[in-house]
């Protein structure tokens, strides 16, 4: 990259190359460490772009000069001016380059430097081979940002947004800012609230997403709307998860489904072949979103491996036993190579199915055609059907959950992902995409007694379920599918959308199946619903998440590594200090009054 041209620097650190031979040239950045051959030092100095070697030398920069650099340490920033060179070869005759760096053909022999700001011993050095501890490199992230991984992850992220808006924009996307400080409505998560100074008693919340924004965008004529937005949703963290993220955000008129993800594979192929200079499927494959809990257990299903899910519900209820004989749903998985588990291991994962609420997990595996150990003598009978349905192998592990649908899938599906991690399988390749399409449009919550939105409450159903909002049967209503769609790579939803509800009357209908009354509806989306009074055209759009797409890209698993300044696992920063308490002046200006919950007993 070439450096804009300051009284500091000519070129980046990253920039020089053996055909600059002979150039006067200046660059600046940080000490990454230094090397004293008493008549000489060496100073490897760092920017963003990389690292070139500075030369000094009493000859090069004078007798007084060359003592200060001896005082140079790492973390110090400095500016010097000097001449390229070829690195040459030593007395020997072997060359003197580095071949792990772009510069390492190089070095610049200084003639005159100056010392920008110095800086204490650090609490660790921004040099990969450092294990730090993440509390600590988030306490001092301004340090850990000098890393060359978090350099590199910044640069892809930056690259990839410079690839949204312009592949965006040159389909004719425009980028339109959409609110902050808005009205708090159910969107599924629980929202940040901000107080109304001038209104006592009232509060704005922070966007879960520019959703009801974006739609009115489109009643409103604007056509193709696009956006990189923050976020809001106070949720609690986790490896992919901030209260605080990064969307694209999409939205277009007169289009269907297919228009959509045109668009958007276009998109993600463009930043997989830029970024990656790697080909993905064109078109990228569906799967129902039936399918993939029947198959896989789960509606962002993890491709680049097998042990697909197996209904063995008829060959379960043909056995006496009782765990099996009961149970409305039995179904398998077989995990190559799995016999090689302990019977320690095995009874280990009973008890870890239970944390996704089963009642365990049976096993067995397979030797010499037939079961042996686990619950081989109560599924004997059986044997040579479960081994043929199921494909299994002598030297696997079969794996069998019987419950309630709902659990079997969320069990195994959850299963499938850790055997491949802990058993260190090999993936069959190194991205593996689809969409997941015909979600179901609502949930029942058998703790409430009622319906939520399976996405959000304004994806339209597909056109033949329509009819069904009339009916007031649950299984009818649990039938309906909508236009909702999801963009899946490697077992992680990147995003997701759906085409919208365009009109009133199917809005309020769909409001009234969640339970929201019509009263309640004018409360909470008054604005939505007299939007579409006044002539809505069909629309509907996307949200990639931007954090998680960089995970990927990057293969990292931890999105607190793809933001520059993020919060760790309970919420907090621990370089500014937030969340902090507040001084009595700003709640009275805010008409706030704090009431702490009552200590827990010691």
């Amino acid at each position: 990259m070439e450096a804009i041209e300051t009284r500091y620097r000519t070129h980046t650190c990253g920039q020089l190359r053996l055909s600059d031979q002979g150039k006067t040239i200046s660059l600046a950045g940080w000490v990454h460490n230094y090397r004293d051959y008493g008549g000489m030092v060496f100073i490897d100095l760092r920017d963003r772009d990389g690292i070139t070697q500075l030369v000094f030398t009493p000859e090069g920069v004078g007798a007084d000069a060359i003592n200060l650099a001896r005082k140079l340490r790492s973390e110090w920033v400095i500016s010097a001016t000097g001449v390229v060179a070829d690195r040459g070869v030593d007395d020997k005759g072997k060359s003197l380059e580095n071949p792990k760096l772009a510069t390492g053909k190089i070095e610049i022999r200084v003639k005159s430097f100056a010392v920008l700001s110095e800086s204490p011993t650090p609490p660790f050095l921004p040099d990969d081979r450092e294990q730090i501890n993440e509390e600590r490199r988030l306490q001092y992230r301004y340090i850990d940002l000098r890393r060359p991984t978090m350099q590199d992850t910044l640069r892809t992220r930056h690259r990839v947004t410079r690839i949204m808006r312009d592949y965006l924009g040159d389909l004719g996307f425009w980028e339109i800012e959409t609110p902050f400080l808005t009205k708090s409505t159910p969107e599924g998560a629980r929202d940040f609230i901000v107080p109304a100074r001038l209104v006592p008693g009232s509060f704005y919340a922070l966007p879960q997403s520019p959703q009801l924004f974006k739609q009115l965008l489109m009643v409103g004529g604007c056509d193709k709307y696009m956006q990189i937005v923050r976020c809001f949703r106070d949720e609690d963290p986790r490896a992919d998860r901030q209260a605080e993220f990064t969307q694209l955000d999409v939205e277009m008129a007169f289009i269907d489904r297919e228009n959509i993800i045109s668009i958007i594979e276009g998109l993600l192929r463009r930043i997989w072949k830029e970024v990656l200079n790697v080909e993905i499927p064109n078109p990228i494959p569906h799967i129902e979103y039936d399918d993939a809990m029947k198959l896989y257990g789960s509606d962002r299903p993890d491709l680049r491996y097998g042990m697909k899910l197996h209904d063995v519900t008829d060959l379960a209820h043909t056995t006496d036993f009782g765990v099996f004989k009961n149970a409305p749903m039995v179904k398998a998985i077989c995990v190559p190579g799995g016999a090689k588990l302990t019977r320690k291991e095995t009874d280990a994962l009973a008890e870890w199915a239970k944390g996704f609420g089963a009642k365990g997990l049976a096993v067995t595996k397979v030797a010499g055609g037939a079961f042996d150990t686990g619950i081989a003598k109560f599924v004997a009978s059986i044997a040579p059907q479960l081994i043929e349905r199921t494909g299994a192998k002598d030297g696997d592990l079969l794996c069998f959950a019987a419950d309630r649908s709902k659990i079997v899938h969320k069990v195994l599906g959850e299963l499938r992902l850790k055997m491949a991690r802990d058993l260190q399988m090999t993936p069959t390749q190194e991205f593996a995409w689809t969409w997941v399409v015909n979600f179901p449009l609502f949930e029942w919550d058998e703790e409430e007694k009622r319906f939520n939105s399976t996405h959000h409450p304004f994806t339209a159903p597909l056109d033949e379920d329509l009819a069904k909002f009339d009916s007031t049967d649950r299984a009818t209503i649990e039938s309906i599918k909508s236009k909702a769609y999801d963009i899946v790579v490697n077992g992680s939803e990147i995003g997701g959308g759906s085409i919208r509800i365009h009109r009133m009357d199917v809005q309020q209908k769909l409001f009234a199946l969640l339970g929201i009354d019509s009263e309640s509806q004018k409360l909470k989306f008054g604005f939505l619903l007299d939007a579409l009074h006044y002539g809505a055209p069909p629309h509907g759009g996307i949200a990639l998440g931007l954090d998680r797409l960089v995970m990927i890209l990057r293969g990292i698993n931890n999105i607190r590594d793809v933001i520059a300044f993020p919060k760790t696992q309970s919420g907090a920063d621990l370089m500014c200090g937030s969340p902090s308490v507040v001084d009595e002046k700003q709640l009275r200006e805010t008409h706030i009054r704090v009431a702490l919950p009552p200590a827990k007993p010691a």
